[in-house]
């Protein structure tokens, strides 16, 4: 029998270039230089990547639910989307990272599995590029900022810090929120807790109708299909979505 093995994909006009050394290293000088978070250390082409527990901790959680969560929490730290891993990261103080286990418990999540991830000493996230370098996005919807071939990214800034500003007001905190408006950080977990679980049901629900009928889970279609998502009360209250009943 002959294998006819497929042809080998030329990459396309519009791929992005392979990094640039001297770029990313111009990266790492702005995070280190201006904001002055460290970077880790990197070799071979790598990206830049911060490391968590020194100036901040940070949450993961999959982008679609981070959007939700952005929608809902108007004021939040600085926030990144690894575009390549589909994760956005909420950095959090210091020390949030050792709380989020107690912080889902006592919000009734515990037991459930969310695609919640926290980092702290010892973490890394992808350092996102700097506003208004090369490849950076543009807000005015005009493309990459800065000029030059767009550069291969791996995280972006979805709500970016301000340079020359200490980040560590602006950081969610157990208690009354950071300084500058940032949010509880029980609601933020509550918030993000309920959109995890929240996407992860209209993820199975969307496969499960995708099945043909014969090979659909048993249970009854309408109520597995339809019915409406149920989620903690702690969390509800802390996310601000408990019934309108209950808040008159």
């Amino acid at each position: 029998m002959t294998v006819v093995l497929p042809r080998p994909c030329r990459p396309s006009d519009d791929s992005p270039p392979p990094p640039d050394p001297g770029l990313r290293r111009r990266w790492r000088q702005w995070y280190e230089c201006v904001l002055g978070w460290p970077t880790a250390p990197t070799a071979g082409g790598r990206p830049v990547e911060l490391l968590t527990g020194v100036r901040f901790d940070a949450l993961g959680m999959p982008a679609e639910a981070g959007f939700a969560v952005l929608a809902r929490v108007p004021a939040t730290g600085p926030v990144a989307l690894d575009e390549r891993a589909g994760t956005m990261w909420f950095l959090t103080a210091m020390g949030s990272a050792d709380e989020l286990p107690g912080l889902l418990g006592w919000l009734e999540w515990g037991g459930v599995a969310l695609e919640l991830t926290a980092l702290g000493r010892g973490g890394r996230i992808p350092a996102p590029v700097p506003l208004g370098a090369v490849g950076a996005p543009d807000t005015t919807g005009g493309g990459a900022c800065g000029s030059g071939p767009r550069e291969a990214v791996e995280a972006v800034w979805v709500r970016p810090p301000e340079p020359g500003c200490e980040v560590e007001p602006t950081l969610p905190v157990t208690g009354l929120g950071g300084e500058a408006g940032a949010p509880d950080l029980v609601r933020l977990v509550g918030a993000a807790a309920t959109e995890c679980h929240r996407a992860r049901l209209l993820r199975a629900g969307a496969a499960r109708r995708g099945q043909p009928p014969g090979r659909r889970p048993e249970g009854p279609p309408d109520e597995a299909d339809g019915q409406a998502l149920a989620f903690s009360y702690a969390s509800r209250i802390s996310a601000g979505t408990r019934p309108r009943s209950l808040t008159l």
